[in-house]
């Protein structure tokens, strides 16, 4: 009888006692069950950029990044430079009626569009793989060019095609190109930025020729389709070898705007503002100056322009080894003088052949580390996690100076000057040149007060 009575106990004991035990159980089953989950894919998918952080800084792998952001500039740009063969052959031939500011517009778009897609062109450098946007902007580039060739009775397709087209794809190659090698190099970053931005000078070298060339011999549309061709085939190729070496986390925001508080950057911004606007003056003029003013031949005047790009292409690889011993902005500020005296002191007192020879090699070479020198200073200020998207937001001051510079610098010869008296222009850029220098004398104390340092 005690013993049924003890079983009883027990038996209530245990079924007062199973509500918790069962919870707990359940509990552990789901424990159980969330641990044997398989792991969650994380995988990136194929267009993410990607992380490369196992390769060494400045090894074999950060020269081919080099060496193809040099193969993509060489062709942004110098389709860029080499549009006055166009532009001459349109006023000559094809548009006799048209006037040349209408068919400088085409040219004009190339370049600013591709300033203004900079912010665009960084944020996607930074949610996709770098390989898939340059691509992507070669075939844009090389697809407006041969568009553009069946769009040839008209100047206006020719703007949408020729110019904002091909702007729009340039961007997408110029923007990496320049901002990832910052990524793989730490030492010789300015050396390894600067040989990238001599592409641009070594395409309008060859470019301008070849192209010129094609035109007399195939007509402009068969110039076009060739040129488009080849600007696809190269950068299929180059953009293989474009990528990351470290992938930016997502946020919320999709272009951080703060950067506009900050008073450094508010000096790069407003520096390159006037020196942009400063910069396409001797580039456009001088060689006219040379036939108008100086009495010189038409080949005197485009070896003038051969001169500057050779000068220019030496200047944007030397003053990358300069910034090393120098500091990057000590040695900015110092091209920013150096171009605007250039100006101020060769260019506007003297008429002589030799004087503008050597203008042309002095601008050539400061303005080409000017050029250079930009995104590394970027990259030493802010890092380099971020650097496409600040160096896109950067360029936005390059689209302001293209459209307010050249237009205002033409307005000043034909208007100011009646079409012969280029002092005024000459002027013009000199002194912007000379406040984009002081603008970038002010960063440097900002940066560092001491004078002797090295910054």
């Amino acid at each position: 009888m005690s013993h049924t009575k003890d079983d009883s106990h027990s038996t209530i004991r245990k079924q007062a006692c199973s509500p918790v035990s069962t919870v707990l159980q359940d509990d552990m089953l789901s424990v159980n069950s969330v641990s044997e989950q398989p792991p969650t894919d994380v995988t990136p998918k194929w267009w993410a950029s990607k992380s490369l952080e196992h390769k060494p800084i400045e090894g074999a792998y950060a020269w081919t990044v080099v060496a193809s952001g040099f193969a993509m500039l060489m062709f942004a740009m110098g389709c860029v430079a080499s549009y006055g063969s166009y532009q001459t052959y349109y006023h000559l031939h094809q548009f006799p009626h048209e006037p040349t500011s209408t068919l400088s517009w085409i040219g004009t778009f190339q370049f600013a569009i591709l300033n203004m897609f900079g912010i665009p062109a960084g944020i996607l450098c930074e949610r996709f793989d770098s390989r898939l946007v340059t691509f992507v902007g070669g075939l844009i580039m090389g697809a407006s060019l041969i568009i553009a060739s069946f769009c040839n009775n008209s100047v206006w397709k020719l703007m949408i095609t020729q110019g904002f087209m091909f702007g729009m794809g340039a961007a997408l190659m110029y923007i990496p190109a320049v901002s990832m090698p910052a990524q793989w190099f730490t030492k010789h970053r300015a050396l390894a930025v600067g040989i990238v931005i001599s592409g641009s000078g070594i395409g309008g070298l060859w470019l301008t020729s070849a192209t010129t060339h094609m035109i007399t011999q195939l007509g402009t549309a068969w110039a076009l389709r060739i040129t488009g061709i080849i600007i696809f085939a190269v950068n299929s190729v180059a953009s293989l070898f474009m990528r990351n070496r470290l992938v930016v986390k997502s946020r919320e925001k999709i272009v951080d705007f703060t950067i506009l508080r900050d008073l450094r950057f508010l000096l790069i911004f407003c520096g390159s503002v006037c020196g942009t606007l400063a910069y396409f003056t001797p580039l456009f003029m001088l060689p006219s100056f040379a036939i108008q003013v100086s009495g010189k031949s038409d080949d005197f005047g485009t070896n003038l322009l051969t001169i500057f790009n050779a000068a220019s292409t030496v200047g944007r690889i030397a003053t990358g080894q300069v910034a090393a011993s120098l500091g990057n902005i000590n040695t900015l500020s110092l091209c920013g003088l150096i171009a605007s005296l250039s100006v101020l002191v060769l260019w506007l007192p003297f008429q002589s052949g030799g004087t503008l020879v050597a203008c042309a090699i002095v601008y050539g070479l400061f303005c080409g580390g000017f050029v250079g020198l930009v995104p590394v200073v970027m990259a030493e200020l802010w890092g380099i996690q971020r650097i496409a998207t600040i160096i896109g937001l950067l360029y936005i001051s390059n689209f302001i100076g293209t459209m307010i510079g050249a237009p205002s610098s033409s307005a000043l010869l034909d208007n100011v000057g009646g079409g012969t008296n280029y002092k005024p222009s000459i002027i013009f850029s000199g002194v912007f040149m000379m406040i984009a220098f002081l603008f970038f004398a002010v960063l440097r104390v900002s940066v560092n007060r001491s004078l002797i340092a090295k910054v």
